[in-house]
């Protein structure tokens, strides 16, 4: 099965697993990977947006040295997600971890997107915070 397959599937039966995750959230174990927990934190993420309508571009883009977790579409606009999972707020909550180099990174490689995929329409960067319990809040037009 395909990458695009797999996402289209998703995409239609989003609402289904969507409320599957509600209803038991991953539980994280200290002695996992960050890397593991990072892309659950994504697929949360990812699965959060289909349910709210958003249509998945690209995953884990890579430009140069900028790394862009998803791209997304919602009606006219292409939305740029970084997604932040922190297992405690005691530093800070995740939204706060978007170091404004890694905004300049972001943003570099969305231009580079667009300009390949010669996108006319609106453009927004968003922010999606998830927490120790995986609960979402998500910033919309965060910066740029």
């Amino acid at each position: 099965m395909s990458f695009n397959s797999i996402y289209q599937l998703i995409n239609e039966k989003s609402c289904f697993v969507y409320r599957l995750a509600q209803q038991n959230p991953i539980t994280l174990h200290a002695n996992r990977p960050t890397k593991y927990i990072g892309q659950k934190a994504e697929e949360h993420a990812l699965l959060f947006l289909l349910n709210k309508g958003y249509s998945l571009n690209e995953r884990n883009y890579r430009h140069k040295r900028s790394e862009i977790d998803l791209i997304l579409t919602l009606k006219n606009t292409l939305v740029f997600v970084e997604v932040k999972y922190r297992s405690s707020s005691q530093f800070g909550h995740p939204e706060d971890f978007v170091s404004t180099n890694q905004k300049r990174s972001i943003i570099e490689g969305a231009e580079h997107y667009i300009s390949q995929m010669n996108w006319q329409g609106h453009i927004r960067f968003d922010i999606i915070a998830i927490d120790a319990q995986f609960k979402i809040e998500h910033f919309e037009d965060a910066f740029y």
